[in-house]
Formats: C-alpha cells, sequence, structure tokens
C-alpha cells in the first residue's frame, strides 16, 4: 500500500501543472512627449525645509519639470522665489497610483554637485493619518553631492524611528537602471539588475508591519540639507535630474503550460533588450483577432519603421526590430489595434 500510495503521488506530481511566478508590468509612465501626465503625477510644492533643512522651493513650472526628448527633467536652479534661493520640483503619486508590492523601477541620469540630493523613493499612503515614519518609507535611490554612491533605505516606526539599508559605487552622471523588488518577505535594492542590499520583513519582523500596505512613488532633487550640506561656488546650475521612465511590475502565478494570459484587447509587452545596439525584440498580444499595426517613429513624430501592418490571431506576438540603418538616440515604438494605442521607448546605443 505505501508502494503504492508513492508511486501515485509521482504520477500526480508528473501530471499536474508547475505554478510559475512572473513580474508582469502594472504601470509606467515613459516619458515620451507631451506634458506631464496629470494622471500619474501631482507636484508638492513650497519651501520650508521639509524637513530636511533643504533650500529650494518646489514649484509646478516648465522650467522645473518638463517632459523633452524622451525623458522627465527635474532642474535645480539658483534663483531668488517666494523666499528661498533655489528652486526645483517634486513629483508625487499620491492620490493617483499606489501599489503594495512589486518591482519598482527607474532609468535616471543624476546630477553631480555640492549640495544636490536627487531622489527616487515611496511613502505609504497612510502619511496624511498617522505621519512620518509611522508610514513607512522606501528609498530606492537617494545620491547626495559628489560621492560616488547610490543609496538605498528603509525608514519605519519601533517605538521610534528605525532604519536599514545599503549603498553602492555607482557612475551617477550615467543613466542607470534603479529597482527594489518588494515582496511580503522582503525589499531587494539593485541597480542595473545587480542586488547590494536586502531588508527582512517577513511576519512583521521589528515591527515593519509599514511595509505591507500601499506606498505611492516620488521624483525630486532637492537642494541642500542636513545629509547633502549647502551648495558652494563649484555647484552647478542649474542642473538636471533626467528619468527616462518609471515601471512598476507586480508577481502573477499562472499555470507553466506555454499559454500566457491574454489581456482585454491588446498592449506591448516588454522588448528587449532596451537598450539595444543594433536590434530589439518586440513583443506584444491581442485577445482576439483584429488588424494590428507595430511601428517606429523619431521623436520628431517620423515614422522610421513599419514592422507588423497585418491581421492577426489572438495571442502573444514577437517581431525583431533593426536599428542598424538609424542614429543612436531615443525611438518610439506604437502599436494600433482597433481601438487600443500603446507606446513604449526605444533605446538605440552605439
Amino acid at each position: 500500500m505505501r508502494k503504492l500510495v508513492g508511486m501515485f503521488m509521482a504520477i500526480l506530481a508528473v501530471c499536474m501543472p508547475a505554478f510559475a511566478q512572473t513580474w508582469t508590468l502594472v504601470w509606467s509612465d515613459e516619458f515620451t512627449s507631451g506634458p506631464i501626465d496629470a494622471s500619474n503625477w501631482k507636484y508638492d510644492g513650497g519651501g520650508g525645509g521639509w524637513g530636511n533643512n533643504e533650500l529650494e522651493y518646489y514649484t509646478p513650472r516648465t522650467v522645473n519639470a518638463v517632459i523633452d526628448s524622451g525623458n522627465l527633467l527635474i532642474i535645480a536652479r539658483k534663483e531668488r522665489y517666494s523666499g528661498s534661493d533655489y528652486t526645483s520640483a517634486r513629483l508625487k503619486t499620491q492620490g493617483l497610483r499606489s501599489f503594495t508590492y512589486g518591482r519598482v523601477e527607474a532609468r535616471i541620469k543624476l546630477p553631480v554637485g555640492q549640495g544636490l540630493w536627487p531622489a527616487f523613493w515611496m511613502l505609504g499612503t497612510s502619511i496624511s493619518q498617522v505621519s512620518w515614519p509611522r508610514c513607512g518609507e522606501i528609498d530606492i535611490m537617494e545620491h547626495v553631492s559628489n560621492v560616488p554612491l547610490v543609496y538605498g533605505t528603509m525608514h519605519w516606526d519601533n517605538n521610534g524611528h528605525s532604519q536599514y539599508g545599503g549603498n553602492v559605487a555607482c557612475d551617477v552622471k550615467e543613466y542607470h537602471v534603479y529597482s527594489i523588488e518588494w515582496t511580503a518577505d522582503a525589499i531587494t535594492w539593485f541597480v542595473d539588475g545587480a542586488q547590494y542590499c536586502v531588508g527582512d520583513i517577513a511576519n512583521n519582523i521589528n515591527s515593519t508591519n509599514e511595509f505591507h500596505a500601499p506606498f505611492f512613488i516620488i521624483l525630486n532633487l532637492a537642494v541642500g540639507g542636513g545629509w547633502p550640506g549647502i551648495p558652494d561656488s563649484t555647484t552647478p546650475f542649474p542642473d538636471t535630474m533626467f528619468v527616462d521612465y518609471v515601471r512598476v511590475y507586480q508577481l502573477s502565478t499562472g499555470v507553466n503550460d506555454g499559454v500566457e494570459e491574454m489581456p482585454k484587447e491588446a498592449g506591448l509587452k516588454q522588448n528587449y533588450p532596451n537598450p539595444f545596439n543594433p536590434e530589439t525584440n518586440i513583443r506584444y498580444q491581442v485577445s482576439d483577432i483584429r488588424n494590428v499595426k507595430v511601428s517606429v517613429s523619431d521623436l520628431l513624430g517620423r515614422e522610421v519603421a513599419v514592422l507588423v501592418n497585418e491581421r492577426r490571431n489572438a495571442g502573444v506576438h514577437e517581431v525583431k526590430f533593426d536599428g542598424s540603418h538609424l542614429a543612436s538616440g531615443v525611438y518610439i515604438c506604437r502599436l494600433e489595434a482597433g481601438d487600443v494605442i500603446q507606446t513604449r521607448k526605444l533605446v538605440l546605443l552605439r
């Protein structure tokens, strides 16, 4: 009998489908063109130090935050404004987009200068009810002054302010992908996919219950403060934080039978590699038979390639884009499928 049970369990293990977890894109802002999307971002405004003795006044002006050439530009300026000697911008998804767990990432190029403090971070949506640090804070990336490091830190309340984090060497003047993978067990920090720090939050260890609730995203460029100190004569103004994109993925569990879950209508999936040279694979999916056009344009809207223009069956499809005849730069992949229009940024690097 014991042998039969063992045989049955072995057969069952073979016949049962395997379940796999994958990161699925649930939200992004690619900053391709036009004004800053008010359905994704709102502005924090004002001065007063922001609890860190900062010197800037945050404004919603386009001289401090604007989309240009496929990037969100956050610009710090030395100018007298509303009682402050500097201006900059701070954008947040509070009240618009919030997330519990996920892979949260952005591709960013940072300014370097004494007293500059760019950051890509998150706060718990409960901040208006319980204040900081009880709401929790996840700093995905911070950089200060001229130090060749980036920092990842978590802040929470454990009978008072507690924090844990790490840092890693980084040439911040070049673009890098800064990210966390945030699950019910841990928050893990990465630069360009290389892990450098892990914080344990499993079972609310050390009163980390803040990190099992929704958070919103913040992008800002501070000037001055207790950590970076004040600017000096070497600090370049104006200076800019370039944000190529912000993306949020969440884990989805499905049967690993080679069939991907279909979207309600159609959509672009992640292209790979990106950046690329000279080729990249573009994946898209449709939920029913429909006419599909996949094209690539430059930032002036000029079509440089039509990759697909035909009726396609439901499913996940892939097409190769060869950019060997094009100059380095940012291009826009566009999917048109019935009423669905979706774009995604492509970066060609020579």
